[in-house]
């Protein structure tokens, strides 16, 4: 050893010396001890040891050494443990917790839009192709684009109801301005009369089936989807909260802080120690984790599944379309619809009146009337994608949990001198057992009895949404819907594929685009002078051709969907 080295190594002997002097007689003040209770409890405690005493009454943090801790300070350790404990489940939960609320948030505050937007195409399809019904329709196109954001929002209504006002309240006007036009009208009753009879004379043909497979296909697993996401929220919530066990409370404690008993307060337990304290207490948490994994395969299932007519996007965004298809129906057949309206409700008297028109004001546009193209990369399928991406890496959290909270919080790093519950030591010896609660039944540190009713209640939850999900993902054969709400009784065998009836070609739609474009209004085996023709003999109205925008004269036709509609209410 040379001149330089040999002083350097005898300090290092000298310090080990004195340390292990330190240890083996005791700690000589409890100044330290003292000054991290006060600054843990806010404030100072009467009855603090100021040097290490017998503590004959201590219960958990037992030892032949004299101690710096009373049977008062080892109460309020176990309850600061607690908290310490919940603390650390908070902040590794957090991120994810953000994920899901944050996403669960913005995908409604996206429907909500997509909604407002569905309705003010219908909105432009009245006030530009059927001037003269514009006003008198407002109520009902408003009324029903409330009726889906309720429903999307987890309202007890039912779309096979909704669809069908939408459509007995559609025909009256229809008979009035293109099947029968002239003078308007007649009493309510009359009206009245047409509206009941709308499902018995079929004016608008299988145009309100299609609307309640394609609203039925889509709605519902957006709404089961938004209903998960909730869940989701609640789980964590409850597991960061959870209450813990006398024997987990007695663990942390003596795992935590009565290493400071002993003046040991920047002491860190084994890893191993750490591991069976940790996966001891959340034992019953752990047994979340196959339902929390199958629940996120669920969700991710779901949202691949939502894709053509089982996309909400796509549907609410060519409403108009049907809608259009539906009138142009009922016009072409309009002498034989003239005559079973006769026959069923009788010849009305009427007397002149004007029909209140639909007004155009070019600086409305920028309240909300104008249609406007959407960038494929804010498309809902996009941003679920990318969420789920994200959610996936969170699919082992609840298994993964204890080892997580002592790799990055707790224990001591590997080579460093650490406590086992009882002393200072190079490494803990006891054996150690695995996550979950069967795995507990060998563990030195906790003991762990029976099942917590909490989690037990939270998978079952787990469970039933699971199911919900996987019933809501189309299949490659076929999907059944089962209608939720009040109404109930619907259930629909839908095909798979897509063909005319699904509204993806066909049937006089056009392309579907995202864009609206008076064209897309016209049906394939008819051109721009047949349409013009047609809505010349609604009582004069003229298509409006000059791309000029389209405002109502009322705030009616301005999209206002309930607010205060509850935030993905629970579904149990």
């Amino acid at each position: 050893m040379d001149a330089q080295t040999w002083p350097v190594g005898f300090r290092c002997l000298l310090l080990l010396a004195l340390v292990g002097s330190a240890r083996s007689e005791g700690v000589q003040t409890c100044e330290e001890v003292r000054k991290l209770f006060q600054w843990r409890l806010l404030g100072a405690v009467r009855g603090l040891p100021d040097s290490p005493r017998a503590g004959p009454d201590l219960q958990v943090c037992i030892s032949k050494k004299p101690t710096c801790c009373t049977r008062k300070m080892e109460e309020r350790y176990q309850i600061a443990a607690r908290q310490d404990m919940q603390q650390f489940l908070q902040t590794s939960s957090s991120t994810l917790k953000f994920l899901i609320s944050r996403n669960a948030a913005t995908f409604q505050e996206t429907l909500e839009t997509l909604i407002k937007q569905a309705e003010n195409y219908t909105s432009i399809l009245f006030c530009n192709t059927y001037r003269n019904m514009a006003l008198e329709a407002a109520a009902s196109v408003q009324e029903f684009f409330t009726d889906v954001g309720l429903y999307l929002f987890g309202a007890d209504v039912n779309p096979e109801e909704f669809v069908n006002r939408f459509f007995d309240s559609l025909f009256p006007l229809v008979y009035n301005h293109l099947i029968n036009p002239g003078v308007t009208d007649s009493s309510l009753e009359y009206s009245e009369c047409i509206r009941m009879a709308r499902r018995d004379v079929s004016p608008f043909g299988n145009i309100p089936k299609r609307v309640m497979g394609q609203m039925g296909r889509s709605l519902l697993p957006s709404r089961t989807f938004l209903q998960a996401l909730n869940l989701g929220i609640e789980v964590i919530n409850t597991t960061d909260y959870l209450h813990f066990s006398k024997e987990c409370s007695r663990a942390l404690l003596k795992m935590q802080y009565c290493p400071h008993c002993q003046g040991l307060t920047l002491t860190k337990p084994c890893m191993g120690y750490c591991l069976n304290v940790m996966r001891g207490c959340l034992a019953h948490m752990a047994e979340l984790n196959p339902h929390w994994h199958a629940y996120i395969r669920s969700l991710e299932e779901l949202s691949d599944a939502m894709r053509g007519t089982y996309d909400i996007e796509h549907v609410l965004l060519n409403f108009h379309l049907l809608v259009n298809d539906a009138v142009l129906q009922a016009h072409l057949n309009g002498q034989k619809l003239l005559e079973q309206v006769n026959r069923i409700c009788g010849r009305p008297v009427r007397t002149p009146t004007q029909s209140p028109r639909c007004s155009f004001d070019q600086s409305k546009e920028k309240h909300g009337m104008k249609t406007t193209t959407r960038n494929s990369e804010e498309t809902l399928a996009n941003r679920r994608k990318e969420f789920i991406n994200s959610l996936r890496l969170y699919r082992s959290f609840y298994g993964g949990l204890a080892d997580q909270l002592c790799a990055n919080e707790l224990a001591a790093a590997d080579g460093l001198p650490c406590w086992n519950g009882e002393d200072i030591v190079k490494s803990y010896t006891q054996r150690v057992v695995g996550n979950g609660i069967k795995a507990q039944s060998g563990n030195p540190e906790v003991k762990v009895k029976g099942t917590d009713p909490v989690i037990n209640q939270i998978i079952d939850k787990l469970k039933h949404v699971i199911q919900l999900l996987q019933g809501r993902s189309p299949k490659p054969d076929k999907w059944e819907l089962l209608q939720l709400g009040s109404g109930g009784g619907m259930v629909e065998q839908v095909s798979g594929d897509c063909d005319d009836e699904d509204g993806c070609g066909g049937s006089g739609s056009g392309e579907v685009k995202r864009t609206l474009k008076i064209t897309d209004w016209m049906p394939d085996d008819m051109n721009f002078s047949d349409v013009k023709q047609i809505h010349q003999t609604d009582t004069g109205s003229t298509l409006d051709t000059t791309g000029a925008g389209c405002a109502a004269a009322t705030e009616s036709m301005t999209f206002t969907l309930i607010s205060v509609v509850m935030l993905l209410p629970g579904i149990w």
